[in-house]
């Protein structure tokens, strides 16, 4: 856990040091906090408490955003800046949440209360597999549970809207399920149909997904602090590889997919040559 959360604030000095401003929410600074306290309640309880506290953590967290009225702003409602998640973070962490926001962080204090939930659901996930011994239980299991969920989280988002960023309980519930059926459906693919061939890139990235999400986001920094040109038409390289070899002669959509299908190869190519030597970075 700890060496999780360290990683995530390495990333968020890298290149530049400022105390004042630097960003503590994260993407690994939340898996942290989740893996943590999901172990200590595996460990502590039965699959029934685990399911009661998911729950009670996923109303908790939509009467929290939808009934409590926000200190000095008013009803409660779930605009990006005026939310009380976004309040507490500007509370408590101001100057150090999210660049591209500054008042609020999408891995805020108070929406890592549904990300444990999340987690929970991942560990009941499991349980559930474990429990079946015939393949065709397992799968039917977990995809009719994830259809469950899927159904309750769209449900539940007419009146507590689907939104990654508020990581809402419908959110939730609906990813848990999307999860849960794509479980089930690799399961049957790869387990008990033995057609596997198609997923061997995904378990090259699988096999070292810490070291390939920090090596990224430590690339995207090393080449966005490199300046290409003076004045009005400096570039960084990471704009500028960008903007020639997509952006000019791409849509920006098509241009943004294509960049991003660059990386995940130049990254697949690296995973490969590790995965042959059997090198694995693990914490």
């Amino acid at each position: 856990t700890a060496i999780i959360f360290l990683l995530g604030m390495l990333l968020a000095i890298v290149p530049k040091f400022d105390f004042s401003t630097v960003r503590i929410p994260g993407v690994l600074q939340r898996i942290s906090i989740v893996f943590f306290f999901c172990a200590i309640i595996y460990l502590k309880t039965n699959w029934l408490t685990q399911f009661r506290l998911a729950l009670m953590l996923l109303v908790g967290y939509f009467i929290l955003m939808t009934m409590i009225p926000v200190p000095g702003i008013g009803d409660a409602n779930l605009e990006p800046e005026t939310n009380i998640g976004a309040w507490l973070d500007r509370l408590l962490l101001e100057g150090h949440l999210w660049s591209q926001s500054k008042t609020w962080d999408p891995e805020g204090i108070v929406s890592t209360i549904p990300a444990i939930a999340t987690g929970l659901i991942g560990m009941l996930a499991g349980q559930l597999f474990s429990r079946f011994d015939q393949p065709a239980e397992k799968v039917t299991w977990l995809f009719f549970t994830g259809a469950a969920l899927i159904v309750t989280g769209l449900a539940w988002g007419l009146i507590f809207p689907i939104n990654k960023a508020l990581w809402t309980s419908s959110y939730v519930l609906y990813t848990g399920g999307i999860a849960m059926q794509f479980l089930a459906a690799c399961y049957w693919l790869i387990d008990v149909q033995g057609i596997k061939k198609w997923s061997t890139p995904f378990i090259y990235y699988g096999m070292n997904a810490i070291f390939v999400f920090v090596a990224s986001g430590f690339l995207v920094k090393l080449l966005s602090g490199i300046k290409i040109g003076e004045g009005d038409s400096e570039l960084s390289l990471w704009s500028y590889l960008y903007q020639n070899m997509y952006a000019s002669w791409l849509t920006p959509m098509n241009a943004s997919l294509a960049f991003a299908l660059t990386l995940i190869l130049f990254f697949l190519v690296i995973l490969w040559q590790m995965y042959k030597r059997k090198i694995f970075v693990k914490v």
